[in-house]
């Protein structure tokens, strides 16, 4: 038995927050985020709109594209650093709104590793058979937890959603998943702020160590998608697809130059989003799925890296 994406869903808020709307908000400039990061915009939640109505919107568009109904998932696994609530998970909130019960349903918290993390559990489920339809969805709603008055921050990420529906296959579709951590770097990429006694303790606000990020993640992803490769027994040149985590442009080449993988083999949405999180790797994989780039057979391997430090990547035949 074996697990394979059969539908994929995305979703992006209404509102967009341009670089030259930053340029009036923030000290900073369009050229400035442009050559640093490659994003040109990205999307933000209405008021009340909270990361389980971003994932009800893309989570629809997957379980239609999977030809299924609501009613034959199973299993959600929902990645999220913005979770709707301290408790209940999102995961139930959404299934809730999915209008289906029974199944089990819960949260991932791997920051921009989260989908990653989600669907290599996931794809333990099904292909044991514990299952037969997962949904698996990354959302967020970043905008929620910036400080607009930092400029090294702010003008980095956005919200968003994106869903896969993964079903049971005679013929293999995940073919291997890679999952990583290294806690001693838990104080470079956090939001460190909690709740206590009704009040909140520390910054609630991303902060980030830029510099000590990009080295980290340039190493380990490419460290994580060899690692796939080698796994599988294939080449580089076996790879139809890379889709990474979409962070920042800098990242995304430098990881490609360092595995020899043309441009022309690596999917690129950034710039129209900004860095989503957990959401930012099925939102890449929806569009090009929508677009036709992925094809059937085609060899694709997703990657990401987020706080924590947590890495991982999946490898799948399409």
């Amino acid at each position: 038995m074996y697990s394979k994406i059969i539908g994929t869903g995305s979703y992006l808020p209404e509102k967009i927050l341009t670089n030259h709307d930053l340029e009036r908000m923030v000290d900073t400039s369009d050229e400035w985020i442009r050559t640093r990061t490659g994003i040109i915009q990205r999307h933000i939640a209405a008021d009340g709109q909270m990361a389980s109505d971003l994932a009800l919107e893309a989570s629809r568009r997957a379980i239609s594209a999977a030809g299924i109904q609501a009613q034959d998932i199973d299993l959600i696994i929902l990645a999220t650093t913005t979770p709707d609530m301290i408790f209940p998970s999102t995961a139930c909130i959404l299934q809730d709104k999915l209008g289906i019960s029974g199944g089990p349903a819960f949260d991932v918290q791997a920051v921009c590793s989260g989908f990653i993390y989600a669907l290599a559990t996931a794809d333990m489920f099904v292909s044991s058979g514990k299952c037969r339809n997962a949904l698996v969805v990354g959302t967020e709603v970043y905008s929620r937890i910036l400080d607009w008055t930092d400029r090294t921050t702010c003008v980095l990420f956005g919200d968003g959603a994106g869903a896969v529906v993964l079903t049971q296959s005679s013929q293999p579709g995940i073919l291997s998943s890679h999952l990583h951590a290294k806690g001693s770097y838990n104080k470079v990429l956090a939001a460190p702020g909690n709740i206590c006694g009704g009040k909140i303790q520390g910054s609630p606000f991303i902060t980030m160590e830029g510099n000590t990020v990009f080295k980290f993640a340039v190493k380990v992803l490419e460290e994580a998608v060899s690692e796939a490769i080698t796994a599988n027994n294939l080449q580089v040149s076996d790879i139809d697809w890379l889709i990474p985590h979409q962070a920042n442009i800098r990242i995304i080449k430098s990881t490609a130059q360092k595995l020899e993988i043309p441009m022309e083999k690596v999917v690129i949405t950034v710039d129209q989003h900004g860095n989503t999180s957990a959401a930012s790797v099925p939102l890449a994989l929806d569009i090009a799925a929508r677009d036709g780039r992925i094809k059937s057979d085609h060899c694709v391997l997703l990657e990401g890296v987020g706080g924590g430090f947590t890495w991982g990547s999946v490898l799948l035949r399409w």
